[in-house]
Parts: C-alpha cells; structure tokens; sequence
C-alpha cells in the first residue's frame, strides 16, 4: 500500500534519533505551544525519571541464535500490529501543525502504526478516521455532560474506530509550573473540536475563599459507576488509561476493560508519581494474563519498546517524539520517526537474540549479581 508522503530530503540528514527531533521543534513550536507540550507537571521529576528508569534497565546480549523468519508482528485485541508501538493521544495537532491530526494519522498509516485520537483532537473525529489506512482508536475523557459523552462514543463507533481508551488519571489539570511561567495561551484557531456544543460544567467557587477542585470540578469527575456504565452501552472493547496501582487494575480487569495501559500521564499531572516502565511488572503480575497490559512515558529508543516488552506490555505508546516530529515535518517526521522506532527495535530484538516479539522475555534484562 502506498501514500502520498513527500520525500524524506526536507528532514535534516542529522536527524537520526527521535530526540534530534526536539530541538528543532522549539523552534518550530513557539515558547507557548512548547511549554504546553514539552513542559511536566510541578518540578517535573516524574517526567525526568520516566526516561531515566529506562536508562537503569540493562540488556544482555545473546549471540548464534537461529533467527531465521524474524518479524516484529504481534496481536492486540484481535488486530495485528506490524509492530509493538502506538500512538498515544495528545490534544491539538493543529497547534504543531496546520494539518493536525491529518497529518499525523497519514504518518501513521505510512508506518501501519496504529493511532489513538484524543478526545481534545483539533480535527473531526470523522475526518480523521475517513483519512486513516491503518488501526484507529479513540481516547475518551467522560465529561460532565454524560449525554454528551455517549453520543461521542456514537460517533466514534460509526466512524469506524476500533477500540476506546478510558483516560482516568486526569480529573484536574495538574499543577504546571513551566506552562504558568509562559503565560500559555491556545494559538488562535485551535480548538477541541469534537467538544463543540457539549454543555459546560460552572467551574466559579460557590463562595469567596471555596477551593476550585473540591465543589467544582471533583464534583463532576468520573468514578467506578460511570466506567460501568461506559461498558454498559458501548460495542467497542475499552481499555483503561492512567493505571499505576495493582488495586486499580485488578478493579478494572473485574469490571470488563478489555486491556490496561500503565500510564503517569507523561509526568503532566501529579509529581512524584513512579516511572510507568518501574510499575509495569506489578500490574502484569496482577493482571496474570487475564487482559493485555500497555505502557507509556519516556519511550525514546527501540531498546526501550524491548525492555517493556520484557517486562510483560503488550505494546507501548509514544507521544512527544512524533508532536515535535510532526511540528518539524508533518506526515514525514510522523513516519520518519516511527521508522527510526521500528529498526531499533528490529536491530534490539537481534542482538538479544529474540526472532519474534513472543520470544522476548525478562532474560534479556540483565539482573545486577547480588
């Protein structure tokens, strides 16, 4: 299957990792859409650590391995992935790009990589479906407006989109220094489209002093009875997005979601909170392969899509490296990176000796002799 990509010549030839990619796109991005992008919750320690907890996790080669019929296909929920990796939703493509979603879901398409669209998408949910050639799956936020809600998942549904992905690890906007400090303001034109006309919750304290969180918006925010009731009216399978605590998971797997994604947000929300990649062997080990367990945060190399396959994901979810790929080049920087992703994790899974992503086990990890 062929796309319409322009040639790979506008992307600087030293570009050749997908953190080369995130000082161009400052440029790119303007000091308020790269606040909002790049910037952590509060001090950013989470963001730091999710990156570095991956740097702690050691591979072990192994050498003279048959590894004749090599591939790096897997299944997830009933669909075949050319490769373990995702894209994960983020708000506002257009904010990166003019294209917006557009462009993003052509770069995915080129890569066969399938693509998770954000509740906060800058395009159509329609229109992002009717361009994409490869899986398509929709993140949804409850939002006060429950019916407004349903009739969102309608749409999703009859558009085409083959899985839902309950993000619950966001009921407030968490505390973001960086993004305060630029005194961020949305780029004119964008918007959350897909949100139009929904009813608005009334965020003003009831009274002079009244916190905004408690009484106003905690008030609204989604619980246990509203992932049921998600469940209850959907035809789609529903993943879970946020989960850090085994309690939680083995809550959701009880209630019917059909997979689990280990997720601090991207370190957007609450400081302090572990690494996803450090929780991971806890919620595999809770889940017992009852459901399919997937990560995001921090993933920047095809040694880091190994070693959480190692640790029990199914797959992983990138998110900031293809943003600023897409501000730097559009559908191109979308592919090219997920490109670099893949061969890394191909040329990864050959050293350690692994021929099929089901050969992948916690024995590549090297364990520290005690």
């Amino acid at each position: 299957m062929s796309f319409p990509l322009p040639p790979l010549t506008q992307i600087p030839p030293d570009v050749v990792a997908l953190t080369d990619y995130e000082p161009l796109a400052r440029q790119h991005l303007g000091e308020h859409a790269w606040a909002y992008y790049s910037g952590g919750a509060a001090d950013e320690i989470t963001l730091r650590e999710n990156r570095t907890a991956f740097d702690d996790l050691k591979l072990v080669p192994r050498v003279l391995r048959d590894m004749k019929g090599g591939n790096t296909r897997t299944t997830l929920l009933g669909q075949t992935l050319e490769y373990p990796v995702l894209l994960a939703p983020i708000a506002y493509h257009r904010m990166a790009h003019e294209d917006g979603e557009l462009a993003t879901v052509l770069g995915a398409s080129a890569m066969q990589a399938g693509m998770i669209v954000s509740t906060r998408a800058s395009v159509m949910i329609e229109d992002i479906a009717a361009a994409a050639q490869t899986h398509l799956w929709f993140q949804l936020y409850v939002q006060p407006d429950r019916g407004f809600t349903q009739e969102l998942v309608r749409r999703a549904e009859n558009a085409g989109y083959q899985a839902l992905v309950l993000t619950v690890d966001a009921p407030l906007t968490g505390i973001r220094n960086r993004l305060q400090r630029s005194g961020y303001r949305m780029r004119e034109g964008v918007e959350a489209v897909n949100l139009r006309g929904m009813r608005q919750p009334d965020l003003r304290p009831r009274m002079a002093g009244e916190n905004v969180a408690f009484g106003s918006l905690l008030d609204d925010a989604p619980t246990w009875k509203d992932a049921e009731w998600l469940l209850s009216f959907t035809k789609l399978p529903v993943l879970i997005k946020g989960i850090l605590s085994p309690e939680d998971a083995e809550m959701a797997i009880e209630r019917g979601f059909a997979g689990i994604i280990v997720s601090n947000h991207g370190g957007r929300v609450l400081d302090t909170t572990p690494p996803p990649i450090a929780v991971l062997p806890q919620i595999v080990e809770q889940a017992a392969g009852r459901v399919p367990v997937l990560m995001d945060g921090g993933v920047r190399r095809g040694t880091d899509v190994l070693k959480a396959v190692a640790l029990g994901a199914s797959a992983v979810l990138i998110g900031r490296p293809y943003l600023f790929a897409l501000a730097v080049a559009g559908a191109v920087g979308v592919a090219h990176i997920l490109n670099i992703l893949r061969a890394e994790f191909e040329v990864a899974m050959g050293l350690t000796g692994c021929a099929t992503v089901d050969q992948i086990q916690r024995s590549v990890l090297w364990q520290r002799p005690r």
